[in-house]
């Protein structure tokens, strides 16, 4: 039986198989293992198939000495303190309530469904008495039907809520860009002001099950593939989903700062995450450091440009609806906000994949000093920057590309396009966001190489006495005889 794997990446070893057995293959994908001290089925000194004790082990580095683990201690357990006390302090308690205004998201929505579709003259319909199916944002209204043609009539029936059961009509132009069918869920508007016979309107299809599907599906190749690792990480991403829609969203609604929030709420979200899923280890903590120090350049770097390009974050339909319900917001701070979380997820990946780095080249040679190790790890970390980076870019780009289409289609120069708040907006998002992360690299690499080289091997892992029993390697338990 193989070594057990613990929430700390601590192996917790039961009895040590026969020389028979197959061990099971090293893991260099974070966790400490137990060496394959399993010779003592031979005479002393006798060198049998992995009977010797691995000081440095196949997988990542053993635990640093204690002095390094409270060097390292000294500095996250006040950070995670502050964490945890920013949490409390800024609660929310819940987003605040207020009066619908029946405006774009701020509407009351029931489930509804499609039970009958007939074809129906266009140039019959009266669009200002009958709602039309299409995009209720889009200029010109969504009540304007077209003046010829065959539109379709669809009875749609309410599925919840305190009307439900009750029928209306929905009328859905050929050119519509959402067309629909019989038994076709929907999402409907109720406005209760408005009179009987347009209270009810189609304004979304339902499409819970296909996400819901898609989830599961995502969700199975992740644990198929990760195992234990992967479990961690959805857990991680729920926990991290929580911090988000409990925390982060709820306090910047309540009035709190939006930096102050972000910084506390993806602090908590990083310490989560990296800990649960590559466990309380040394090589974790650097990780940790690395991103803290990234996210606070990017902090920094986003505020001074955001203030100097005067970008006010209120830009579009729904920003502009934020700041209509709640003008106390600050929009600039939650456009930060927005630059600071969005850059977390990919500050993970970048300090998490330097310190293995690291690490590994450590155990390929342990006598590596600090600055033949940050050389080695830098190559591998301009690769990352060069891949990564562009991957941002192209992320906001594809995002953006309906906004980038239309400035195409009025022949607009690159500095007229650059210059719009916009576009704006998403140019600094993107450039301080990487060099957040270009930032992290060397970092992370410095740091991982100073402490993983300031470690000593304690007098355990000196070379076995000949003739001596084997000695305990790693974190394994030696056989008794």
């Amino acid at each position: 039986m193989g070594p057990l794997i613990s929430c700390d990446d601590r192996p917790v070893t039961t009895s040590p198989p026969p020389p028979t057995e197959p061990t099971e293959p090293p893991d260099h994908s974070g966790h400490e293992h137990a060496s394959h001290g399993h010779a003592a089925g031979g005479p002393p000194g006798h060198a049998h198939g992995h009977g010797h004790s691995h000081g440095h082990g196949h997988g990542p580095a053993a635990p640093v000495s204690k002095h390094l683990r409270r060097v390292i201690s000294a500095v996250l357990i006040p950070f995670a303190a502050a964490v945890f006390v920013g949490l409390v302090v800024l609660w929310p308690g819940g987003a605040p309530a207020h009066e619908r205004t029946g405006v774009g998201f701020d509407r009351q929505t029931q489930q509804g469904k499609v039970v009958a579709l007939a074809g129906i003259d266009c140039k019959s319909v009266n669009a200002a008495q009958v709602p039309a199916s299409g995009n209720p944002t889009a200029p010109g209204g969504a009540a304007q039907a077209a003046p010829g043609g065959a539109c379709k009539r669809a009875t749609v029936e309410v599925g919840t809520g305190p009307d439900k059961g009750r029928v209306f009509f929905e009328i859905v132009q050929p050119g519509a860009p959402r067309q629909l069918a019989k038994g076709q869920e929907v999402v409907v508007a109720y406005a209760p002001d408005a009179p009987r016979e347009l209270q009810y309107s189609v304004i979304d299809l339902n499409r819970k099950f296909p996400m819901a599907l898609l989830a599961g599906i995502f969700a199975v190749a992740v644990v198929v593939v990760g195992r234990m690792r992967g479990l961690f990480a959805l857990i991680a991403l729920v926990v991290s989903f929580g911090v988000l829609t409990l925390f982060i969203l709820p306090a910047i609604l309540q009035g709190s700062n939006p930096l102050v929030v972000a910084v506390v709420g993806a602090s908590a979200i990083m310490l989560i995450a990296l800990y649960m899923c590559h466990g309380l280890t040394a090589r974790t903590s650097v990780a940790v450091l690395g991103t803290l120090v990234s996210l606070l350049l990017i902090g920094l770097l986003g505020s001074l440009f955001i203030d100097w390009a005067f970008l006010s974050g209120n830009t579009d339909d729904n920003t502009g609806l934020i700041h209509g319900l709640y003008p106390d917001i600050d929009m600039s701070g939650l456009l930060l906000a927005g630059v600071i979380i969005g850059s977390l997820g990919v500050l993970d990946d970048v300090t998490v994949t330097q310190t293995s780095a690291v690490w590994e080249l450590h155990q390929a040679d342990p006598k590596m000093g600090p600055r033949a190790l940050y050389r080695a790890a830098i190559r591998i970390g301009r690769d990352h920057i060069a891949s990564v980076v562009n991957t941002l870019v192209l992320a906001y780009a594809g995002a953006a590309l309906p906004l980038l289409l239309l400035f195409s289609i009025a022949n607009s120069s690159m500095g007229t396009v650059a210059n719009s708040e916009l576009v704006a907006e998403e140019i600094v998002r993107t450039l301080v966001g990487s060099i957040g992360l270009v930032a992290s690299v060397p970092v992370t690499t410095a740091l991982a190489a100073l402490v993983v080289s300031a470690d000593r091997p304690g007098p355990a892992a000196a070379a076995p006495v000949p003739g001596a029993p084997p000695a305990r390697g790693g974190r394994g338990r030696r056989r008794k005889r």
